[in-house]
């Protein structure tokens, strides 16, 4: 844990917010895996080429985020899927489209994997009285299934996600509606993530949160405006400084 503004962390917060997908677990692999099991998928039931697969979805999917903008549907893999099928010709094909969704998220949870001491920070924040709130991107369903998959529906006091909020993070949506769900007691609110604008610089310059980025490979730790308050690699280290806030106090 490298604390870069250590004046920030002297007291225990009176709630957290906590980003999921790369910040619990590591999306990279399992979005690998899962894009894996469709694209052999399309090439056996298509009989195309993995290349015309992965310039279609490619494009497909940048059509769609392009399109809608920040806002939940643009994560859409159903979208993205039956975007693809028309690009390659064969219209909408809504069967296909939905079978090449299940198939890409069943493939996925089956492959993600909670990073350590995520469940064990969560109980601790509990005995400790400190409420929590998922704020995450994308849409309710598949986020609530996630959830449920990793055994966290317990853990958190609330979820938001940006189909309820209306807008991804960095709006201040998100962050507004996760506090007005939390009603937190006092004005120390930390924000826990991976993504240095969606989640570090948006929770402070909406929220005035103090931020804590969690590294791992593929994440790039944030610089200047997007510098966070604290950045570790492991839970455990998140679950020491707590420790020693609530000696402290």
């Amino acid at each position: 844990m490298k604390l870069t503004r250590p004046e920030a962390f002297n007291q225990l917060p009176d709630g957290i917010l906590f980003d999921t997908d790369n910040t619990l677990y590591h999306y990279d692999p399992a979005h690998a895996q899962a894009m894996q099991a469709v694209r052999d998928k399309v090439v056996k039931m298509l009989s195309i080429k993995g290349e015309a697969f992965d310039k279609a979805y490619v494009q497909a999917r940048d059509e769609v985020k392009g399109r809608l903008g920040h806002t939940a549907s643009s994560h859409s893999r159903l979208l993205y899927f039956q975007r693809m099928l028309e690009q390659i010709g064969l219209g909408s094909q809504v069967l296909l489209a939905l079978d090449f969704e299940q198939t890409y998220w069943r493939t996925f949870l089956s492959c993600a994997e909670l990073f350590p001491d995520v469940k064990e920070l969560l109980d601790d924040l509990r005995l400790l009285g400190i409420p929590t709130a998922i704020v995450t991107d994308l849409t309710a369903q598949i986020q609530f299934r996630k959830i449920v998959y990793f055994g966290l529906d317990r853990y958190f006091d609330y979820i938001v996600t940006s189909e309820e909020a209306g807008h991804d993070k960095p709006h201040r949506a998100p962050f507004d509606i996760a506090l007005d769900k939390m009603r937190p007691k006092g004005s120390c609110i930390w924000m826990i993530g991976d993504n240095p604008v969606n989640d570090i610089r948006g929770a402070k310059e909406t929220i005035g949160a103090i931020t804590l980025q969690k590294l791992h490979s593929g994440v790039q730790l944030g610089t200047d405006a997007n510098q966070p308050d604290a950045h570790f690699e492991h839970f455990d280290d998140v679950r020491k400084l707590l420790s020693r806030l609530n000696r402290s106090c």
